[in-house]
């Protein structure tokens, strides 16, 4: 089974050890994620996700934080496609079972 989301909105960085960047999903959206969340979740409502940025695939997890879900925006994704931080883009989220 394959559920395919896109979320478009600003690359923000979240402080940390490491700088970070992500794209959250919009609430609707992150809510019905959730409702399917359980037959795909590793744990803690982590999911394993196949997304695209402009040109560039990439995997990585989808994870729930304040009431959203958030993509991480992995560094080499980033600088495949230029300078791309505070800038809209959409991301594909297909979730396969």
């Amino acid at each position: 089974m394959k559920y395919d989301y896109e979320a478009t909105g600003e690359i923000f960085e979240w402080r940390g050890p490491a700088p970070f960047t992500f794209v959250a999903i919009d609430l609707q959206q992150s809510k019905e994620i959730k409702s399917r969340s359980a037959m795909f979740t590793y744990g803690w409502g982590v999911l394993y996700i196949h997304g695209v940025l402009g040109k560039t695939e990439f995997s990585t997890t989808l994870f729930p934080k304040e009431g959203v879900y958030h993509i991480p925006i992995k560094a080499a994704v980033k600088s495949s496609e230029g300078e791309c931080h505070g800038v809209v883009h959409a991301t594909h989220i297909p979730h396969t079972a």
